[in-house]
């Protein structure tokens, strides 16, 4: 039986993240229960980039990730990771007030976020309904993520420095002998001094699975469509659209328009399929605001963002076993805080300092410690 410093259950964004920086400090095994990495909520993600739409504590995490995001190492990515996209905040008839506090955050926030009348809205997005249309902003400091391609980096970063990457083991059980643990999985047993809980949707049940106390995060299944672009659209063009009242955004994606009713409804973890009510309703969204008629659905699908109670991340020790470590709860910002958070958990796990771009953001790691939510 193969033993390891650290044992990651999970081999999405979280637990991929992880290991590259991780790797090259100690030995890593990361456990992944499906063919490939990434299968659930990572490969299903809208993937983009904000440094603002968050709660503060996120949003500083997002700051911290923007460098890396920006220019990765050398060999880490082919092409860009990040491609700007910029973002067209709506509001329709008595939500003007909204949209005029979200410009004001923005613009004391330091963007060069810009009021836009019906007119210049329709410049950006022509098929926007003018009727629906009351009032807009646009923020340039959107950007659409690669997230293949980050995926990727990471787990070739994690390999080149020695890490083990095991696909298709699911984890049957966990026992700590006082000295390690011993964890059982479809393709055999493993033994590490640490295990790190990445599981996104399953993580309390891999809690549960190893005697330590869940934390209630809870996954929420998120819809997307595609649908067909009006005929010499120019979609490399087109901002993202939000719904300052956060029912529905659409942005271009393949050559078509993705969009999403914005849903978050708890579910079990899974699998997760579209219901046919969060169909209609991202395709009813879409024909509102615009004067897009949806004759077809090219394509629809669901994914998993998994929650804490607060809607914070979750990094660091169980309170009631500190060889049990946490990197979970990173619902709706765990692609785009993947470099911070990947980091931190590192830093914490190797006894090191935190690196000096979580620092210079102000970045406090008992934000995020499990010991709160119990």
């Amino acid at each position: 039986m193969t033993s390891y410093d650290i044992a990651i259950i999970g081999g999405g964004i979280a637990g991929a993240s992880l290991a590259c920086f991780l790797a090259p400090q100690r030995s890593v095994l990361l456990i992944e229960r499906e063919t490939a990495p990434g299968y659930h909520s990572t490969g299903r993600s809208a993937a983009e980039f904000t440094l603002r739409d968050n709660a503060p504590a996120v949003n500083a995490l997002a700051r911290a990730s923007h460098g890396f995001m920006m220019t990765p190492p050398d060999g880490f990515a082919e092409s860009p990771l990040l491609a700007r996209r910029g973002a067209v905040l709506v509001g329709t008839a008595g939500q003007e007030a909204k949209v005029e506090a979200a410009y004001r955050r923005a613009d004391a926030a330091g963007a060069a976020v810009l009021r836009l009348t019906t007119e210049q809205a329709l410049a950006r997005v022509p098929f926007l309904d003018p009727d629906y249309l009351a009032a807009a902003c646009f923020d340039p400091d959107y950007w659409d993520i690669d997230v293949d391609q980050l995926l990727q980096g990471y787990l070739r970063g994690a390999r080149r420095h020695g890490a083990t990457v095991t696909s298709g083991a699911e984890l049957c059980g966990a026992r700590h002998d006082g000295r390690r643990w011993t964890l059982e999985t479809t393709a055999g047993a493993f033994a590490a001094a640490t295990m790190v809980n990445a599981a996104g949707a399953w993580a309390d049940a891999v809690a549960a699975a190893a005697g330590v106390q869940p934390l209630g995060i809870v996954p929420h299944r998120r819809t997307a469509i595609t649908v067909d672009l009006p005929n010499g659209t120019d979609a490399a063009a087109l901002p993202e659209v939000s719904d300052i009242a956060d029912r529905f955004y659409f942005k271009p994606d393949a050559g078509r328009l993705l969009v999403s009713p914005a849903d978050e409804t708890p579910c079990e973890a899974g699998d997760a399929q579209p219901e046919e009510l969060d169909v209609a309703y991202a395709a009813h969204y879409l024909e509102e605001a615009t004067t897009l008629e949806v004759r077809r659905i090219a394509s629809s699908w669901a994914g998993l963002r998994s929650f804490a109670p607060d809607r914070l991340p979750v990094v660091g020790p169980a309170r009631d076993h500190p060889a049990f470590f946490w990197l979970a709860g990173q619902g709706g910002s765990g692609i785009l805080t993947s470099p911070a958070l990947g980091q931190l958990a590192a830093a914490l796990l190797a006894g090191g300092p935190l690196p000096a771009a979580l620092l210079r953001e102000g970045v406090e790691p008992g934000a995020f410690s499990p010991a709160r939510l119990i």
